[in-house]
């Protein structure tokens, strides 16, 4: 990774014990956040199985940020290959960022490398679905993602707004 450190992080490939804390602070920071049930963590689980039956690492990651002091736990990001779309797609997923983390460039951080390995490993564009969020909106725009449309749908026990956001990375 071009540039996998930031003020004393690390950002790492996942590894073995991972993906039970990745499926469990997803669910506790939703449901203490925003109120979801346990259907979200359902979703991660389900994400997450389904990264690790089919990953190919050459063109997927889940990463896991944590400080290289002491190797606590500060966030992480998925790429996957969306099998379903015509043309070669990235799908960003999973971000998540402590909240005692978040505005210090953490999340900005993760997304801009899982872009650039999505666009070294041959993907032509990037997309990434996401609750209406704000904080969140911010960073995927400053690395160029563009809204593309919205659906309201019910999940998690709410009426929720969902954004496609995408990146095309053009002519290889």
């Amino acid at each position: 990774m071009a540039n996998d450190t930031l003020d004393g992080l690390v950002l790492r490939p996942h590894r073995i014990g991972d993906i039970g804390h990745i499926i469990a602070r997803h669910g506790v920071l939703y449901a203490d956040e925003y109120g979801w049930d346990v259907r979200m963590e359902s979703l991660v689980a389900r994400t997450c199985a389904d990264f690790i039956d089919t990953h190919d690492p050459r063109t997927e990651r889940l990463w896991v940020a944590e400080r290289r002091k002491d190797g606590k736990f500060v966030g992480c990001v998925m790429m996957f290959n969306e099998k379903e779309e015509v043309e070669m797609t990235a799908m960003l997923r999973l971000l998540l960022v402590e909240p005692e983390e978040r505005g210090k460039g953490v999340g900005s951080w993760m997304v801009r490398e899982a872009v650039r390995f999505a666009r070294e490993s041959g993907y032509r564009r990037c997309v990434v679905w996401m609750q209406k969020n704000e904080a969140a909106r911010r960073i995927y725009e400053r690395e160029g993602f563009e809204f593309v449309t919205a659906v309201e749908h019910e999940a998690f026990g709410s009426m929720l707004q969902a954004e496609l956001l995408g990146l095309r990375f053009g002519e290889a």
